[in-house]
């Protein structure tokens, strides 16, 4: 039986009357075997879960163990992911980019700001634009996709910077040479850590006229199923005489939408990431304790 794009419609505006509790049920079991421990679940640990008997647990559980997305194992049995996930999730990818995946975050977030919002993902470090929606207004900013943006003099960049190591970080400052762009660009190692601490303290990054004379960034790092940074979001307009609680106000906002992107992704929001990610401190991190204070 085929079904008709306006039934396709009706089912979109009344999602309750479509959902089938046996697939909701399966699909709740597999996040809890997910959140398990290494060893498995347990079948009364299933049951207790879900809040259903342990005869339905266990008429689910071995549905899923004869599909091959759950796996039983002794003693027990306990039940862990099955292989099956492992194909579906490298086909998943194969279907869905990362930008695809966050292109309605990106319209929000420049609807909402009526500034020009931008995707990057962290290549080793370095901040690559992947998509861009432009603001509204005869405006444009020159931002080409594909390319590695200075990670020192823009929010992008400064986003992916803190949540990295001490070590790499020092790297990317041998590797770029802090370049002077404007005469607001931090060329000094000692700053810019500092700078990375207050980023990672607050949750956002500031390009305060870092790059290009004028013009500012804000933008927040989003994290991937493995915890670790996968980019960041940013918006991006005319500096003028903007005050300072209008760029926190961007900050807080586009904190929000970044936590989103990690949730779309399977990551970690931003306030339940281990204190020990990133430059969070780096008081005795040089030097013997004479490095920076943020």
């Amino acid at each position: 039986m085929s079904v008709t794009a306006g039934e396709e419609r009706a089912a979109a505006s009344q999602p309750d009357r479509y959902n089938v509790r046996s697939v909701q049920r399966a699909l709740r079991m597999l996040d809890v075997v997910a959140s398990g421990p290494p060893d498995g679940t347990s079948l009364t640990a299933l049951a207790e879960t879900l809040s259903i008997s342990k005869s339905t647990a266990l008429a689910t559980a071995r549905t899923l163990v004869g599909n091959g997305v759950l796996r039983a194992v002794e003693p027990g049995p306990r039940y862990k992911l099955g292989m099956a996930l492992i194909r579906l999730g490298d086909l998943a990818a194969q279907q869905s980019s990362v930008g695809e995946i966050c292109l309605p975050v990106l319209r929000q977030a420049s609807a909402e700001t009526s500034m020009t919002a931008r995707l990057a993902l962290a290549e080793d470090g370095y901040p690559v634009c992947v998509e861009r929606i432009d603001g509204p207004g005869g405006i444009r900013f020159q931002a080409p996709l594909g390319r590695r943006e200075p990670p020192h003099a823009t929010a992008a960049g400064k986003s992916v910077l803190a949540m990295l190591d001490l070590a790499r970080v020092l790297e990317i400052c041998e590797e770029t040479q802090l370049t002077w762009l404007t005469p607001h660009t931090i060329t000094e190692a000692d700053t810019l850590l500092a700078e990375l601490a207050t980023v990672r303290r607050r949750g956002f990054a500031v390009d305060d006229e870092e790059e290009i004379e004028g013009v500012f960034c804000v933008g927040a790092p989003f994290f991937g199923h493995g915890g670790t940074c996968a980019g960041a979001i940013s918006v991006t307009g005319i500096k003028q005489d903007l005050p300072g609680w209008r760029i926190a106000e961007l900050g807080r906002l586009l904190r929000q939408h970044a936590d989103t992107l990690s949730e779309l992704l399977g990551g970690p929001r931003f306030d339940d990431l281990p204190a020990s990610l990133g430059i969070s401190n780096v008081d005795r991190a040089r030097d013997g304790g004479n490095g920076v204070r943020p």
